[in-house]
C-alpha cells in the first residue's frame, strides 16, 4: 500500500478548506515540512506551542495540523531562541511537517463553526457572515456528436464542471448544426459554399469566472470546427453556504441557564469555564455560535435575532454595551474550548479521504488544554464592592 506525500494530505486538507476562503490577513497553508516527504501518522491540535510539537514528535507524526498559525504576523528568524522557533526547529529536527487551516476553516462548510453548532444541536444553520458565492458562467456549444465526449473531457481538465463534489458535470441535447463555408474557410466538414447539415450535441456546462480564458483556450483546442459557436453567460452570484458563524434552532426552546448548562457539558473543560450574562430564566431557541473571538459579530447577530450568542473573548465593554441593549445574551467560552470540536471533524476527513485512495492514515487529535489559563478562583466577600468592612464582626 503506498504511502500518502505530504503534497497529497495537503491536497486532501485543501479540498475541503480551501485557502482561498481565508482572510486576507491570515497565514493558512503549509508551514514547515517537504512535499514529496511521506506521511504515514497526523496529528491535530488547537495550537502549535512547544508542549504540541512535542507530543506529535512521541506520537511519531510526520505532520502536525494546526488551527492556529505559528506566524500570524510572518517573521525574519525562525532561530530557536524564541518559542516558536524552538517549535521550527524541533519538528524539522524530527521530521514532522506542519500545516495551519485558519479562517479557511472557521469558515468551511463542515469547519470550525458548524462542528460547534453541530454539537449544540442547532438546526437549519446559516452562516452569520456568508462569504460571496462563486462566480460562475455558463458555457454552451455546439458538437458534432461523434467529438462530444472530447470536448467535454477537455473542458473538464481546464476547470469546467465542478459542483461541489461532483466534477465533469454538464448537459447535452441532440440537434442538427447548419452551416455554409464561405471562400477563405477550411471547414472540417462539408465543402466551400455548399449547405450542410450536421448531427450535433448542444454542450452546456458551468465553469468558475476564473478559469473562463483556460476553458476557451480549451474548447477551441479541442472542438474539431475551424470557428466553433459558443455562448458564455455570466450568473448572478449568490451568498455561499460557508462563512463566519452559524446561526440555527434549538429542536425545543430552554432557559438560558439551561443553554448554558449544556455548554458547560459539551465543550472541553478549561480552568475559566463557562460566563454567562443576561437573563437565566428566559426562554431561548435561536442560537448563533462563533468559535474563536466573535464581538465583532455582536451587531450582526443582533440583527438576525438570535436569542443568545455563543462565542470566545468577549470583552468587558462591547460585552456590557451589548447586553444593556437586551438580547441575545452571551454565552463566553474560551477561545480553545470553542474551536477544539472542529478537530475530531477534520480528523475524519483525513481518514475518509486516505481510504478513498486505498491507503491508511494514523490520526490523533490532541488533547492538550492549550488555553493559557490555569486556575480560575471564584471569591466570595462578605461586603459588597466598594463598601467598607471597617469595624466588622465575624
Amino acid at each position: 500500500m503506498p504511502d500518502l506525500t505530504l503534497a497529497d494530505v495537503v491536497d486532501l486538507l485543501e479540498r475541503h478548506y480551501p485557502p482561498g476562503t481565508a482572510e486576507d490577513w491570515d497565514a493558512v497553508g503549509l508551514v514547515v515540512g517537504d512535499p514529496a516527504a511521506p506521511v504515514r501518522t497526523v496529528v491535530l491540535a488547537v495550537d502549535p506551542t512547544e508542549e504540541v510539537a512535542a507530543e506529535a514528535l512521541a506520537l511519531g507524526a510526520d505532520l502536525l495540523v494546526t488551527h492556529h498559525p505559528l506566524y500570524l504576523r510572518g517573521t525574519s528568524s525562525v532561530a530557536a531562541t524564541t518559542p516558536k522557533g524552538r517549535v521550527v526547529h524541533a519538528l524539522a529536527t524530527g521530521g514532522c511537517a506542519l500545516y495551519t487551516a485558519h479562517t479557511n476553516a472557521d469558515a468551511a462548510a463542515d469547519g470550525v463553526a458548524q462542528a460547534l453548532a453541530d454539537l449544540l444541536g442547532l438546526q437549519g444553520t446559516t452562516p452569520i457572515d456568508p462569504l460571496p458565492g462563486d462566480r460562475l458562467d455558463t458555457l454552451v456549444t455546439f458538437v458534432p456528436r461523434q467529438a462530444t465526449t472530447a470536448v467535454l473531457d477537455a473542458l473538464a481538465d481546464a476547470g469546467a464542471g465542478r459542483l461541489g463534489d461532483y466534477e465533469r458535470a454538464a448537459f447535452t441535447s441532440p440537434g442538427t448544426g447548419t452551416f455554409r463555408p464561405l471562400p477563405g474557410a477550411t471547414p472540417t466538414v462539408g465543402a466551400v459554399g455548399d449547405v450542410e447539415e450536421v448531427a450535433e450535441d448542444r454542450l452546456e456546462i458551468v465553469l468558475p469566472r476564473h478559469r473562463r480564458e483556460a476553458v476557451l483556450t480549451a474548447l477551441r483546442r479541442a472542438h474539431p470546427y475551424e470557428e466553433p459557436a459558443f455562448t458564455l453567460v455570466a450568473q448572478a452570484t449568490a451568498g455561499a453556504s460557508t462563512g463566519t458563524g452559524r446561526i440555527g434552532r434549538l429542536a425545543t426552546p430552554t432557559t438560558l441557564r439551561a443553554f448554558a448548562e449544556r455548554v458547560a457539558q459539551v465543550l472541553p473543560p478549561t480552568a475559566q469555564g463557562i460566563r454567562v450574562g443576561g437573563d437565566l430564566d428566559a426562554q431561548v431557541s435561536t442560537v448563533a455560535v462563533c468559535g474563536g473571538a466573535g464581538d465583532s459579530l455582536l451587531g450582526r447577530v443582533r440583527a438576525l435575532g438570535a436569542d443568545v450568542y455563543l462565542t470566545a473573548d468577549l470583552r468587558h465593554h462591547p460585552a456590557s454595551e451589548h447586553l444593556a441593549g437586551g438580547r441575545p445574551y452571551l454565552v463566553d467560552a474560551t477561545h480553545w474550548a470553542s474551536e477544539w470540536p472542529w478537530l475530531p471533524r477534520a480528523a475524519e476527513v483525513l481518514r475518509r479521504g486516505a481510504a478513498a485512495g486505498g491507503t491508511r492514515l494514523d490520526v490523533y487529535v490532541s488533547t492538550l488544554v492549550t488555553d493559557p489559563w490555569d486556575l480560575h478562583l471564584a471569591q466570595q466577600h462578605s461586603s459588597e464592592p466598594g463598601s467598607s468592612t471597617e469595624g466588622a464582626r465575624p
